[in-house]
């Protein structure tokens, strides 16, 4: 048995091909497993779950995002299939309270007198970048949205540097930092700098360039607005940063 997103073109387009039991889950209403009513609640979301062959019911999550709804309907499906109750899996995912640097949250810090809240997350690649900046405005829909970010490799960014510039441009404010190279050597025209021309040749916003992490919690400092929400997201030395700023501003009085 293969329990696939049938949202998915690609997966889709394979689907013919499968030589195993399949089960697809997703928002399209020709899925096996659907979510439907599916609405932002405070820092999480709620939907309907229609699995095969039993009424559909209610669901809570505390993460936010229409993709932590497809990750969600995923573990129905399987446990599901596995025998697991629906009083169970509801419970579950009610109290399931993420994993580190998956838009983990440090709430109420205080930075020179402004209250911001802090949101860390892992993702690097421009599709997990579109998918958290998107979960994170429908959890603070009033809010301004800071994005702090690190690129990671430089082959990823040449290869992707227009899709980074166009969902970067999307924050509304960025400071960005150089390339984490993960052991790549770097390439012309594919470190931080090039990729914060591209998002100025957009004319959208005007990026911050900062040469280190180490050098990003004064640029912040000096940027943020009370009730801002500051995103930190990257896979390489930034995944320090979050803690280093609640160590810090959330000592502040």
């Amino acid at each position: 048995m293969a329990v696939v997103c049938g949202d998915d073109p690609v997966i889709r387009e394979l689907l013919p091909r499968a030589a195993r039991p399949l089960l697809t889950y997703g928002f399209a209403a020709e899925n096996d497993a659907r979510a439907s009513e599916v609405q932002a609640d405070g820092g999480g979301m709620r939907f309907r779950a229609q699995l095969p062959g039993i009424e559909a019911f209610d669901v809570r999550l505390n993460q936010p995002g229409r993709h932590n709804v497809l990750n969600a309907m995923a573990a129905l499906v399987i446990g599901h299939e596995l025998g697991v109750s629906v009083e169970a899996m509801q419970g579950a995912l009610a109290t399931f309270q993420g994993i580190g640097r998956r838009q983990q949250v440090y709430d109420g810090l205080r930075v020179g007198g402004q209250v911001v809240t802090v949101v860390d997350d892992y993702g690097h690649h421009p599709r997990e970048l579109a998918a958290t900046l998107e979960a994170v405005r429908g959890a603070y829909p009033a809010r301004r949205l800071v994005l702090a970010f690190q690129p990671h490799r430089y082959t990823r960014t040449r290869d992707l540097l227009d899709d980074f510039a166009s969902v970067l441009s999307e924050a509304d404010a960025l400071v960005l930092t150089e390339v984490y190279a993960a052991g790549e050597a770097v390439i012309a025209n594919a470190d931080g700098r090039a990729l914060a021309r591209a998002i100025r040749a957009r004319g959208r916003l005007e990026p911050v360039f900062v040469e280190t992490v180490e050098a990003m919690p004064e640029v912040l400092a000096g940027m943020l607005q009370d009730g801002d929400v500051l995103l930190v997201m990257g896979a390489g030395s930034i995944g320090s940063l979050a803690p280093r700023l609640a160590e810090a501003w959330g000592d502040e009085s």
